[in-house]
């Protein structure tokens, strides 16, 4: 396993769209490893292979109790709203407002080849969400309604 470099959002890798995965072979179980490994380096939430330069159709997403490992994942169903800040290892240091779902549903396969249903609300929602459109080119900053000031990030943490 080894730490991969995330890029920032000035790459163009970034604002591609990803392909579907074909092969589930030691090389994605590879980039998975070094992917988590990244995730957990990073304290971030959600990686997806964009980040790291890959242009394939993986992500992951710690739940708070696991990493899920999500290839070729689809959003299937969505419910509620939530607004809140959002952030991303793809462009540190900054924050914006964005509104996503508050519940859903994502259909993937894992690290194998077998399709498996997985669904979260809150922030599990708005990961799966973000780290989705990774894999389509979008950064939260396409979809977000302005940036955080620092004064609006200090109130939201007390």
């Amino acid at each position: 396993m080894g730490l991969r470099k995330i890029l920032t959002d000035k790459e163009p890798a970034l604002h591609k769209v990803c392909k579907k995965v074909e092969k589930f072979d030691w090389r994605l179980h590879k980039l998975l490893d070094d992917m988590r490994e990244t995730l957990i380096d990073s304290n971030g939430v959600g990686l997806a292979a964009p980040q790291v330069g890959i242009l394939r159709r993986v992500v992951l997403v710690d739940t708070g109790e696991e990493i899920i490992e999500l290839v070729n994942p689809e959003l299937l169903e969505t419910d509620g709203e939530q607004v809140g800040a959002e952030g991303c290892l793809s462009v540190p240091g900054k924050y914006g407002l964005v509104k996503r779902p508050y519940y859903a549903k994502v259909r993937a396969q894992d690290r194998f080849g077998a399709w498996y249903e997985a669904e979260g609300e809150e922030i599990v929602a708005r990961c799966f969400c973000h780290e989705l459109d990774h894999l389509d080119g979008v950064l939260y900053t396409q979809v977000m309604e302005r940036y955080l000031t620092e004064e609006e990030l200090n109130a939201d943490e007390e």
